[in-house]
């Protein structure tokens, strides 16, 4: 086992992850600003409805406390964007069979119409990145940001 593969001390653990919190803000802003302009300029979706759309895209239908852990936000500000969704002709409301006073929330043929637009887009700008990035590489991102992620499960989101 080389040096790299070794697992870290918790001091040069602390500092390394120091470096991907430093990286993450900016990345999350610059994406979040690439994804409000291109939703309006094409689709008049806001971020947060385009959220919405993308998780039940993905899921299925979901309840609102579903969602609001699915993405770390309040429930509050999830129902919010359900409601703008909802005006819009993009989700509705379904009887849940596992609660009653919890309904389901699913994407209208528009909704999901909508939201596969936007990934398409989303996944037509991304095939782009360069850097020669491996499927070994994207694994180990994806696992460290799931261990950081893991890490603040005991934030309180309400």
């Amino acid at each position: 086992m080389n040096e790299m593969d070794k697992p870290l001390s918790p001091d040069e653990l602390g500092r390394r992850l120091t470096e991907v919190y430093d990286l993450v803000g900016p990345l999350y802003r610059r994406a979040q600003r690439s994804v409000e302009q291109g939703l309006a300029a094409d689709d008049g979706l806001s971020l947060g409805v385009r959220a919405v759309l993308t998780l039940l895209h993905r899921n299925g239908p979901m309840t609102v406390p579903q969602m609001g852990r699915a993405q770390a936000i309040s429930r509050q500000f999830v129902q919010r964007m359900v409601n703008d969704a909802a005006a819009q002709g993009l989700v509705e409301s379904i009887p849940n069979p596992a609660h009653r006073r919890s309904s389901l929330i699913r994407p209208t043929p528009e909704g999901s119409a909508a939201i596969a637009a936007v990934l398409e887009r989303e996944h037509l700008f991304l095939r782009e990145v360069g850097g020669d990035l491996t499927d070994t590489d994207v694994t180990t991102c994806l696992r460290v940001l799931g261990e950081l992620l893991t890490a603040l499960d005991h934030i309180d989101l309400s």
